[in-house]
């Protein structure tokens, strides 16, 4: 801009005509620069137009759904695709009038707004009998024939309002956006000057004024009497009222204060029937366990049982996070040919002879899980592949939340279900394992189950070649999986070929390790509560391996002699976990006592023949439950020497806490990995 100002300074200088400084330099016109790059285009080209549709589909909505036509017996492409994006939604609390509830409403406020009106009249009636001597009704002789006409009328009066509905008054609704109450405004009356009576008028003589007080009285009188004639019908409408709000609230008050009332007495009678397990339950420690070296045994307290579930096999057990007096057991069958029905109860150790919750299903509930910050929502996996949530604040039976082949399911049976954290926008969150491959999440969205495939199982290098050339490839089937305690993503699943493979959420294609494990179908896998690299795994090829997630090889390997159903970490020690067997024992192990064997084998399943399916430590009490295939759980009590905590010396404060189990079950590992390594 410069440059082109003195320029134009000269041309004005060598013209001759006089100009000033700073004379409209911006009106000059600027001199385009273009770039060294910019393409050279023809006028036809600069005059093309381009044109862009805007259309109102949504990019997200597939373009190309088949559905399977049973008719035609073919595929058929879905012409009509819903293209509504729905960005925002709320639940309103409004109430239809027709419905049943709007209509129950409105009478409910007939009746509030008619005994309100009924009490203004008493109030009013009392008032007037106060601000007068006598009634009315005095001032006339007994024989004279004026009473007549007025009762009448009164009966009239009342005949009519009883003959006609009253309809009920319209209320005005404030403004809700300009709106303040009268007792918060501070405005100053004006004065005004009072007038002896209401109507007001001019007069001449004092004749006049008085004339006009006796009208005025005689007005006053008449509409007192009748107010006295209608009392009594409103003080009976008024009863009514209060009888008909009463019916309705005996309505309401069915039976489900006579069942909590029962409930408490079951409680009592119970208490008083298990006194004596009560006691063993509560103080009793085996005085023999000072005797036995380092041995333990497993004292039985309570036995729960039901007539319903008589015949089915307690395929799942778990202890409620928050009641640690309660239990879920969920009923089912192993046995692929023999599938039924299923069944999930609960129980509390304060009434053994009946659960405190039942319901019924269809198919074989095979595992469960209790949410830990709703211990109210328990998730169900079926035998069907189906997975549910039951809701215990409303004991239907039936589940609150249920898939369906419609909108997704597994195609084998479930083996475990597992609750996770919400997701980002605080729906609850569930993780599935099934026998088809497939590990699934299971997001609650506006109560609806929506799924995700996690990841599948393949089997590595497992390509069967039929004649045609085609490789098939095969499936590993899931059959448990438990969720590392600290890391989110990190999980653990154990297949029916023996492997266990390290998974995470974030890769869905492929393992972060895999862990040749066992000859036969792993039955369980377990995160130990203390130590974030060591997890447990029990198969039915009798063996409960111990191992470090960092190492291939397992650091202990225990042979049960018999197949082992289940396998769990106690809650009070990293080195105690107990195992169970279908040979009908409970088998208890402590490794930082002995390494070799368990300190207590002990038969626990009522008969020879039952088999023991499933185990599990009380967070906080002593006990174990266990549950058979024919429907019995099991109470036992652990005994000193299976508890055993490190000795107080004199001094010396004895430290506790979880930085003290997980050195406790590192000294242990340290010393197998230096065996190892030598080897």
């Amino acid at each position: 801009s410069i440059s082109i100002g003195r320029g134009t300074r000269k041309k004005d200088e060598d013209s001759g005509t006089e100009v000033g400084e700073g004379t409209d330099e911006w009106a000059q016109s600027k001199a385009t620069v273009r770039p060294p790059d910019q393409l050279e285009l023809t006028d036809a080209e600069l005059k093309e137009e381009f044109t862009r549709i805007l259309t109102a589909n949504n990019p997200h909505a597939p373009q190309n759904i088949v559905r399977y036509s049973f008719k035609e017996g073919t595929y058929k492409l879905i012409g009509f695709v819903n293209q509504l994006a729905v960005h925002y939604t709320q639940v309103g609390n409004l109430i239809p009038k027709d419905s049943d509830e709007g209509r129950r409403q409105h009478y409910r406020d007939e009746l509030v707004a008619d005994s309100q009106e009924s009490a203004k009249v008493v109030i009013s009636e009392t008032e007037n009998l106060e601000e007068d001597e006598e009634p009315k009704e005095l001032e006339t002789e007994p024989g004279s024939q004026t009473d007549v006409p007025a009762a009448g009328a009164a009966e009239k009066v009342t005949e009519e309002e009883l003959m006609t509905p009253k309809q009920p008054k319209e209320r005005k609704l404030t403004n809700q956006f300009n709106f303040s109450e009268r007792a918060s405004q501070t405005f100053n009356n004006p004065l005004r000057v009072e007038q002896p009576h209401p109507s007001p008028f001019t007069a001449l003589h004092c004749w006049e004024i008085y004339d006009a007080y006796v009208e005025e009285l005689e007005k006053q009188e008449k509409t007192k009497e009748k107010e006295k004639a209608k009392t009594p019908v409103a003080k009976k409408t008024g009863k009514m009222a209060m009888r008909k709000l009463t019916s309705l609230e005996s309505q309401t008050d069915d039976i489900t204060k006579v069942s909590q009332a029962a409930k408490i007495v079951e409680r009592m009678v119970n208490q008083n029937t298990y006194d004596d397990v009560a006691q063993d339950f509560k103080y009793y420690e085996d005085a023999a366990d000072e005797y036995r070296d380092q041995e333990g045994t497993l004292l039985p307290l309570w036995k729960f049982q039901n007539d319903k579930a008589k015949h089915l096999s307690v395929t799942a057990l778990c202890w409620n996070p928050k009641y640690r007096d309660l239990f879920a057991v969920g009923y089912g069958s192993y046995d692929f040919m023999k599938q039924s029905r299923g069944m999930l109860l609960l129980y509390s150790m304060k009434n053994p002879s009946f659960p405190e919750y039942m319901f019924s299903s269809d198919s074989g509930i095979m595992c469960l899980d209790i949410h830990v910050d709703h211990p109210y929502l328990v998730a169900v996996g079926h035998y069907d592949g189906n997975v549910a949530i039951y809701n215990l604040k409303k004991p239907h039976s039936q589940p609150s939340f249920r898939s369906s082949a419609k909108s997704g399911k597994h195609t084998d049976p479930v083996w475990q279900v597992k609750w996770q954290k919400d997701d980002m926008d605080q729906n609850l969150n569930f993780f599935s394992v099934s026998s088809d491959g497939r590990i699934v999440s299971w997001t609650l969205v506006k109560s609806e189950l929506v799924h995700i495939d996690v990841i599948k199982l393949k089997l590595e290098g497992s390509t069967m070649e039929v004649p045609e050339g085609l490789q098939l490839r095969t499936v590993g089937c899931g059959t448990a999986f438990d969720f590392h305690k600290e890391i989110d993503y990190l999980f653990l699943v154990g297949t029916e070929e023996g492997k266990i493979y390290k998974c995470s959420k974030s890769y869905s294609s492929q393992f972060l390790d895999t862990y040749d494990a066992h000859n036969m179908a792993v039955d369980a896998v377990s995160w130990n509560p203390y130590h974030t690299k060591v997890f447990m795994s029990c198969s039915s090829d009798w063996t409960v391996k111990i191992w470090d997630h960092t190492i291939k090889t397992p650091m202990f390997i225990y042979d049960l002699n018999s197949a082992v159903g289940d396998v769990a970490w106690a809650p009070y020690s990293s080195t105690v976990f107990a195992a169970v067997t279908t040979d009908g024992k409970a088998h208890v192990f402590d490794l930082a006592i002995n390494k070799y064997e368990a300190i207590c084998n002990q038969p626990v399943a009522a008969k020879k023949k039952n088999k023991i399916t499933h185990v599990q430590f009380n967070p906080i009490h002593p006990i174990i439950i266990v549950g058979d295939d024919r429907g019995h759980i099991i109470c036992l009590k652990l005994s000193p020497n299976l508890r055993k905590m490190p000795k107080e010396k004199k001094g010396q404060e004895v430290q506790k806490g979880p930085a003290v189990e997980i050195a406790k079950l590192d000294k242990l590992l340290n010393l197998v990995r230096e065996v190892k390594t030598k080897t």
